[in-house]
């Protein structure tokens, strides 16, 4: 695990807040000159603190009205279902997300669709058809906030 100092925090929150902000722009927040900033960040991608950037699509004026996280259960277990479930569940475009977990569910899947009849359409042909799915629970988002990450200010 790499240190960590004040500025590099700063520059990681600076960057988790708004990512197309230039080496320059970050600089003079953090009070560094340009080519100091841009070795920092640096540093942070090769050490893979940094892993990459994003891009942030405003889902409801792209038409996906609708999110809804699935719990999901399989009916038998075994490696084999585990990766035939992974690799069929990776196909389905509206699902945003795959999460591994271990509690109540076997998966958390994040599932974006136009609107609930859309959702349902999705949830019948799509998901309800996978390999091993047994018990399915959705809970449909109603609202977000966007936290920047482990970082405390």
């Amino acid at each position: 695990m790499m240190d960590l100092d004040e500025i590099d925090r700063q520059l990681l929150l600076s960057l988790s807040e708004d990512a197309t902000l230039s080496a320059g722009a970050l600089g003079r927040q953090l009070g560094l000159s340009q080519p100091a900033t841009w070795r920092r960040i640096k540093r942070l991608h090769d050490s893979g603190i940094i892993a990459g950037r994003r891009l942030d699509l405003d889902r409801e004026k792209l038409g996906f009205g609708v999110t809804v996280f699935l719990g999901i259960k399989l009916a038998t277990k075994g490696r084999v279902s585990l990766d035939d479930f992974e690799r069929a569940v990776s196909a389905i475009p509206e699902v945003q997300t795959v999460e591994h977990v271990l509690g109540m569910y076997d998966y958390r899947l994040r599932v974006t669709a136009r609107d609930i009849s859309d959702f349902e359409r999705v949830l019948r042909r799509r998901v309800m058809t996978l390999p091993g799915v047994g018990n399915v629970e959705a809970n449909v988002l109603l609202s977000e906030e966007r936290r920047p990450g482990p970082l405390a200010e």
